[in-house]
C-alpha cells in the first residue's frame, strides 16, 4: 500500500519517529526533532553510510568541520554573492513563494536554469496563481539569498557578520591541504563529512524533503587533472544496471532506459568512468539497505541546468509520491572550488604528485551528496506495508532493513508470571544488540506494535522457556515462528543479522 507525503508525516509522529519542532509552539516551518525511533533509525543511516563509504575505503578520510567559520570561506565559495532561489510574492496576502515550484506545479515544465526576467515572464503570460489565497496579483520575481546570517561576538555589526553553513563541501576545501598533509594521500583520493546545514528556504515543503536545516553526508572525490576520466574500478560496476535519463532523452521527450552501466559509457550516455562508478556505488548503497531499487533512476542535467563550472552532472532521484526528485547530484567540479579558495585566501593549494613529480590543483571529478533526512524518507516509504492479521483487519509492517532498523530485537513474556525469566533473556542481548522489552498487552498486539515500528525479530518468552529452555523467534515480515536455545540465542541472532534465512535459525513452529 502506497502512502503520500502528509501519511508519512502523520504515521512518523504517531509512531515516534519525527515531530514538528516546537510543536507546543505551533511549530516552525522547515524545522523537524527526530523522535526516539527516528533518532535512532537516523544515526543507523548515517553509520551505514560512514562505514560504506569511508571505513571500507582505502582511498577515503573524513573530516568535521565547524558549523560556524571565517566568512570568507562563503565570500570564496560564492554563497555570498548568488546562493539563492528566484522569490515571488503575492500583492494580495503577502505570502512569499518560491518561483520554480508554482511554475512547475501549475505549468507542468521544468523550470531549474530559468532567470528572475523568465520566470517573470511565464508567470504573467500563464496565469499563475498564488498557492495560498489563488490570487493573479503577483509582484516581480527577485532572487533570494538562501544563507542564514549570525554575529559572532558581543557587537551586532558588519565586522561581526557570519553564516551557518549552507553545505558541508566548503570545510572540504578550506581544509584541503591540512588533510592531505597529515593523511598521506596520494592521488585518486576522497574526503568526507557528515553534519548539520542550513539554508533559508523561501517555501519548506514536503516534509522531511525540503527544510532550513538539515544533514548532509558529503564526499569531495579529487582526481589528477590530466586522468580526470581514468577511472580503475569501472570493470567492477561494468554489469550494474541502472534506469538511464540522458539529457537527449529529456529534450527529445523519450522515456528512460534500464542499460548496464558498460553499456552506458560505450554509447557515449555517460562519458566518465567515475561518474558511472558513483552512481551505482550510490545506487548499491540504498539497494543494500533495503531500498527499491525500481524506484530509483539517474537524470543528466540538461545544458540549461548546468552550473557553469560543471562540465557534466548527473542526479541519483527517486520516485517519490510528489515525482522524481533529487536525491543525490555526481558533479564534475573540476578545480573551481580548490581555485576559489586559492584566489580569496592567497594560499596554495597544490599537492605534489608522486607519479608525474609535478604541483597540480587536482580535480573534483564526482560530489556524491546526499541529504541523511530525504534517505530517511526513502527508506520509510520503501519499507512501508500493511497485510491482514488472522481477524481479516489491515495492519502495518514497517520492513527496514535489519541492519538500520531502530529496534533490532523485543523481548516478549508471554504472561506476567514469566517476567522474571523474560527480564534474564532482555540481558543477555541487550549488550549485542538495541532492544525493546514489552509486557503491555496481548502477545498478538504487541507483535502488531513492533511489526509497526520495523522490529525484525520478536523473542517470545513462554511455558516451554521454564520446561525445556527454549524461545520462540517470530520473524516480522513473514510472522513465522522458530523455537532456539537459551544458550544458542546470541549466536542465532548474529547469524540472521548477518544475513541469515530465518527459517534456518530453529525449529520451526506449526500453527
Amino acid at each position: 500500500m502506497a502512502i503520500n507525503i502528509d501519511e508519512m508525516a502523520v504515521f512518523c509522529k504517531k509512531k515516534g519517529f519525527v515531530y514538528p519542532s516546537s510543536e507546543i509552539y505551533g511549530g516552525f516551518s522547515g524545522f523537524f526533532d527526530y523522535g526516539p525511533l527516528g533518532a535512532q533509525l537516523k544515526r543507523n543511516i548515517m553509520n551505514s553510510w560512514w562505514k560504506y563509504h569511508v571505513q571500507d575505503k582505502e582511498d577515503m578520510v573524513g573530516i568535521d568541520g565547524s558549523i560556524i567559520c571565517n566568512p570568507k570561506v562563503w565570500v570564496a565559495s560564492g554563497h555570498v554573492g548568488g546562493f539563492g532561489d528566484v522569490m515571488v510574492a503575492c500583492k494580495k496576502c503577502n505570502e512569499n513563494m518560491r518561483a520554480d515550484h508554482i511554475v512547475e506545479d501549475q505549468l507542468g515544465v521544468q523550470a531549474e536554469g530559468l532567470s528572475s526576467e523568465d520566470f517573470d515572464k511565464l508567470i504573467k503570460e500563464k496565469d499563475v496563481k498564488c498557492t495560498k489565497c489563488g490570487s493573479d496579483e503577483l509582484g516581480d520575481c527577485k532572487v533570494f539569498n538562501l544563507l542564514f546570517k549570525t554575529f559572532v561576538g558581543p557587537v551586532e555589526g558588519d565586522k561581526a557578520v557570519a553564516y551557518l553553513r549552507g553545505e558541508t563541501a566548503q570545510l572540504i576545501f578550506a581544509n584541503f591541504k591540512n588533510v592531505v598533509e597529515t593523511s598521506r594521500l596520494k592521488l585518486p583520493f576522497g574526503i568526507a563529512q557528515m553534519g548539520k546545514a542550513f539554508r533559508n528556504e523561501i517555501a519548506p515543503r514536503n516534509f522531511l524533503f525540503r527544510l532550513r536545516e538539515f544533514e548532509q553526508m558529503e564526499i569531495e572525490y579529487f582526481v589528477h587533472p590530466d586522468k580526470e576520466k581514468e577511472c580503475p574500478y569501472v570493470d567492477e560496476i561494468k554489469d550494474y544496471e541502472l534506469l538511464v535519463y540522458s539529457a537527449e532523452m529529456q529534450e527529445n521527450e523519450k522515456e528512460p532506459v534500464l542499460m548496464k552501466a558498460s553499456v552506458a559509457l560505450e554509447k557515449g550516455i555517460i562519458t566518465n568512468g567515475w561518474h558511472a562508478f558513483w552512481l551505482v556505488t550510490e545506487t548499491k548503497w540504498f539497494e543494500e539497505l533495503g531500498a527499491c531499487k525500481e524506484n530509483f533512476r539517474i537524470r543528466q542535467h540538461r545544458k540549461d541546468e548546468m552550473a557553469h563550472y560543471s562540465s557534466d552532472c548527473w542526479d541519483l532521484e527517486y520516485k517519490f509520491p510528489f515525482g522524481w526528485k533529487e536525491l543525490q547530484g555526481i558533479a564534475d567540479r573540476s578545480d573551481f572550488d580548490l581555485q576559489q579558495h586559492m584566489k580569496h585566501s592567497k594560499k596554495d593549494m597544490s599537492i605534489f604528485d608522486e607519479e608525474t613529480k609535478k604541483k597540480v590543483v587536482p580535480f573534483v571529478v564526482a560530489e556524491p551528496s546526499l541529504g541523511v533526512d530525504r534517505a530517511f524518507l526513502v527508506f520509510m516509504f520503501d519499507a512501508y506495508s500493511t497485510r491482514k492479521d488472522e481477524k481479516g483487519n489491515e495492519v502495518t509492517v514497517l520492513k527496514l532493513n535489519p541492519k538500520i532498523a531502530p529496534v533490532q530485537v523485543a523481548v516478549l513474556p508471554l504472561i506476567n508470571k514469566l517476567q522474571d525469566k523474560a527480564r534474564e533473556v532482555f540481558a543477555t542481548v541487550k549488550n549485542n544488540f538495541n532492544c525493546f522489552y514489552d509486557k503491555s498487552g496481548s502477545v498478538g498486539r504487541r507483535y502488531a506494535r513492533m511489526d509497526e515500528i520495523g522490529t525484525p525479530i520478536c523473542v517470545t518468552v513462554d511455558f516451554d522457556t521454564l520446561e525445556k529452555g527454549v524461545l520462540t523467534l517470530r520473524n516480522r515480515d513473514t510472522a513465522k515462528q522458530v523455537r532456539v536455545k537459551i544458550e544458542d540465542l546470541n549466536e542465532k541472532l548474529n547469524l540472521f543479522f548477518a544475513g541469515e534465512d530465518f527459517e534456518n535459525l530453529g525449529t520451526a513452529v506449526e500453527k
